[in-house]
């Protein structure tokens, strides 16, 4: 399968070592990350738009991103973090969100306290 260039570089710099993608402006269409491992990677500040099911994201730092219709389906969200993020429409059906952190993210005007996760 041949990715869009924009998420083979990200895979290349993860493959290499690199977990700090702060700020990425990935919103011009919709990305595809199924089925990759980027564990403990950093993309605070990022606005995301597309498809992360089946990832591997363990840890991942999505603190303050717009991640607004993403689809985590079935994705391996452990103790991952979505702190002040914006989370309209995104899917979280079958994910793992066991110890992810949602508190302050918002979808619909609803803001998330300690604790509450997103349906999934």
């Amino acid at each position: 399968m041949t990715r869009d260039p924009k998420v083979q570089d990200i895979l290349s710099r993860y493959a290499a070592g690199e977990r700090d993608f702060r700020n990425l402006e990935l919103d011009d269409r919709a990305y595809d990350f199924d089925n990759v491992d980027l564990r403990g990677a950093v993309f605070t500040g990022s606005f995301l738009s597309g498809s992360f099911r089946n990832a591997g994201l363990r840890g991942v730092n999505f603190s303050n991103c717009n991640v607004k219709a993403c689809d985590f389906s079935g994705a391996r969200l452990t103790d991952a973090t979505f702190y002040g993020s914006a989370i309209d429409a995104a899917d979280f059906d079958g994910a793992d969100l066991s110890g992810s952190n949602f508190e302050e993210a918002s979808a619909f005007g609803y803001v998330f306290a300690l604790g509450e996760l997103p349906p999934h």
